[in-house]
């Protein structure tokens, strides 16, 4: 398990302030707390929502909590938002080598290797691999009491291209490379994905990438208030 140094705070997301910043209840006392991320959490309407939180007492930061998760279903099946740990657990778990079925043999692990114009996540031996953290799509059942909100298409899709376009070009000279999704909870419900406005783009490339030989793989997570463990590695199969 990748364990936080403290242990996170249950609270309540009352409300989504802004881009940045939520509305949070802890202990019946209300604050204003982080968010990690500056996109929807899926379809879901960001009110009076289960969390865990981050808090850091530093006086130079403004705000002292960070909403590391979510909770939306009827289990304790909670979604990390932070992507940014996403980066910290899948190096965590390369060195503790339970990712092995991805990179088996390795004496190394970079982080933000540059390749082309594009600077990737890790190189794991000679192996390129590139993180995600998808969250326009939240793949797990949703509790009673989850309101949802109507779709909207994203656009930020030309790093994403420019990334696996790198990846694709990196196997002239290097055996692999690899596109990692990595889910911060359990897969319990597989949604249809939400589309871009540069879906055929995106698509495409994608496809291409594979025929070149890009690996496109997956690993979900069990998030809880101590840390988080490995639950699946898998190859991915939808592109």
């Amino acid at each position: 398990m990748y364990k936080f140094d403290e242990p996170l705070i249950r609270g309540t997301m009352l409300k989504r302030k802004s881009q940045f910043t939520a509305v949070v209840q802890i202990d019946g006392e209300e604050l204003i707390a982080h968010i990690p991320t500056t996109n929807r959490i899926g379809d879901v309407e960001n009110k009076n929502l289960p969390c865990l939180l981050s808090h850091h007492p530093d006086p130079k930061r403004k705000l002292h909590y960070d909403i590391e998760a979510v909770l939306l279903s009827d289990d304790e099946n909670w979604v990390g938002i932070n992507q940014i740990l996403s980066n910290r657990l899948v190096e965590h778990f390369f060195r503790e080598h339970e990712l092995d079925k991805i990179v088996a043999e390795y004496d190394d692990i970079q982080r933000e290797v540059k390749l082309g114009i594009s600077k990737l996540d890790f190189k794991v031996g000679d192996t390129y691999l590139e993180v995600k953290t998808p969250l326009t799509t939240i793949n797990v059942k949703y509790g009673e009491s989850i309101k949802t909100l109507p779709p909207k298409p994203f656009s930020s899709t030309d790093r994403m291209v420019k990334h696996v376009n790198e990846l694709a070009g990196s196997l002239s000279e290097h055996e692999r490379a690899i596109f990692l999704q990595v889910y911060q909870y359990r897969i319990t419900e597989r949604k249809e994905r939400l589309r871009s406005t540069h879906y055929e783009e995106v698509s495409e490339t994608i496809h291409r990438a594979a025929e070149q030989g890009v690996e496109f793989w997956e690993i979900q997570m069990d998030f809880r208030p101590e840390g988080v463990s490995l639950y699946s590695v898998e190859r991915s199969t939808d592109l």
